[in-house]
């Protein structure tokens, strides 16, 4: 009798085993020791109790890092995690740790844990190398998703270039990157500050892996940011996206007030259209009039440069108009004119002053993104990587005001024409942009 029993243990134990395999999860953590991983960086604890592993702060260490012994390129990743406090964490995913580089440094992909009032969990960030790509500003309807002293369900899912993360089953991030295609996955404790009390605690459990028969999600149900220059995806294309700029012609583009584009000024090169420094070049518009749009850039400066994307034109000439500020701060003499700033990168030129923190702001030879959203009620936004920094309302009492005071006050009805093209302005300065794309709203 006890023979059979354990034959039907061992049968049941096959039959389970094989059904695990068939559906293609695998358990990356076996409820009972931290077999399989190894820890980087920091000192932060690491213990496991009760089925979980559970991950405590301490004082004076840097991040921390429990990382799996094995890399993963193409994946699909779930676990459950609990957060009684406001401490930050995070999911390491195709990470690199390598002692070459950086000493060793955890440096790679992380989605987020983020308990705090900000509630950016399931935003993409970029562990010691780029900063935030996919900030919880980007998908603000995902924010409640996360649930502060509960047990919280997360899955990331990359497969080739696309990278999706799920909070309790609610989409959130969705962005298009080539940087990493494979490395560690590493659950993050995150250094404390001197005044904050070390002891807080992150628990884990239910981590599992799927690596076989997997398929990009490319639902357009969340809002995209694509870093594979000047491409669209599906979800993109179903969200209303096109191309203005096809990365290796002038195709669609003019000079300002004539019919042909400029001879000098600008040129293709390496898949961005380039403002060549101190020749005589002129602005370039795009054949196409928009009204109502949201339009998303990647723009690129060298040292001291100075630059702009125009909008809403016309009124006062071709290249007179709406401007979001494309400036090197820290090195162009504009950035401390104007007045509060009302210059500087992201800006509107001349009439309102970006909102911005230096940790979004990538300096001279760095890529930055830029977003113009103009809705139909004439509210406009300008974003720059990954935050609104600019809101106001055209045409408002306020806006009339702003444009009294500056150096458009000349112009009649200065930024009020019903619709104009797309400008991207000459100032003697190189600046490259890529990935112009533009929707209707």
């Amino acid at each position: 009798m006890r023979k059979f029993q354990i034959l039907l243990s061992l049968l049941l134990l096959t039959i389970t085993v094989s059904a695990k395999s068939k559906d293609g999860w695998q358990a990356l953590f076996n409820g009972k020791n931290l077999t399989g991983w190894h820890q980087l960086n920091g000192q932060a604890k690491y213990h496991v109790e009760k089925g979980e592993i559970v991950g405590t702060t301490v004082a004076n260490t840097p991040n921390s890092f429990l990382a799996t012994d094995i890399n993963y390129g193409d994946f699909i990743l779930e676990l459950d995690l609990l957060v009684a406090n406001e401490m930050n964490s995070g999911i390491q995913f195709r990470s690199i740790s390598n002692p070459e580089v950086m000493n060793g440094r955890v440096h790679g992909y992380q989605c987020e844990v983020d308990p705090s009032a900000r509630a950016w969990s399931g935003g993409i960030y970029d562990e010691a190398r780029r900063g935030w790509l996919y900030t919880g500003e980007l998908n603000p309807a995902a924010k409640p998703a996360f649930k502060l002293g509960e047990w919280n369900h997360y899955r990331i899912e990359c497969v080739g270039s696309s990278i999706r993360t799920w909070v309790n089953g609610v989409p959130v991030a969705y962005v298009l990157d080539d940087m990493t295609s494979s490395g560690l996955i590493a659950l993050q404790v995150h250094s404390i500050g001197k005044d904050v009390q070390p002891g807080q605690q992150i628990r884990w459990k239910n981590i599992r892996i799927k690596t076989t028969g997997l398929k990009a999600t490319e639902t357009a149900d969340v809002f995209v940011v694509n870093l594979l220059p000047n491409t669209l995806c599906q979800a993109e294309k179903t969200q209303g996206w096109k191309m203005l700029f096809d990365g290796t012609t002038t195709t669609g583009w003019k000079a300002a007030g004539q019919d042909k584009f400029p001879s000098e000024g600008w040129k293709v090169e390496e898949g961005t259209m380039m403002a060549v420094a101190k020749v005589k070049g002129t602005d370039i518009v795009s054949e196409e009039k928009f009204s109502a749009f949201e339009f998303q850039f990647e723009f690129n400066f060298a040292e001291g440069a100075n630059s702009g994307v125009k909008y809403f034109t016309g009124n006062g000439g071709p290249s007179i108009g709406l401007e979001y500020q494309v400036l090197d701060d820290k090195k162009h003499p504009d950035a401390k004119m104007g007045v509060v700033g009302n210059r500087t990168m992201a800006s509107l030129y001349d009439l309102i002053p970006a909102d911005k923190q230096d940790r979004f702001i990538k300096p001279a030879g760095q890529w930055n993104i830029g977003r113009i959203v103009v809705y139909p009620d004439n509210r406009i936004e300008h974003w720059l990587n990954g935050m609104k920094v600019v809101e106001y309302v055209r045409g408002s009492s306020i806006y009339k005001a702003l444009v009294a005071r500056s150096k458009y006050a000349e112009f009649k009805d200065f930024g009020m024409v019903k619709e104009a093209p797309i400008m991207l302005q000459y100032h003697q300065d190189q600046v490259q942009f890529r990935s112009l794309k533009i929707r209707k709203l």
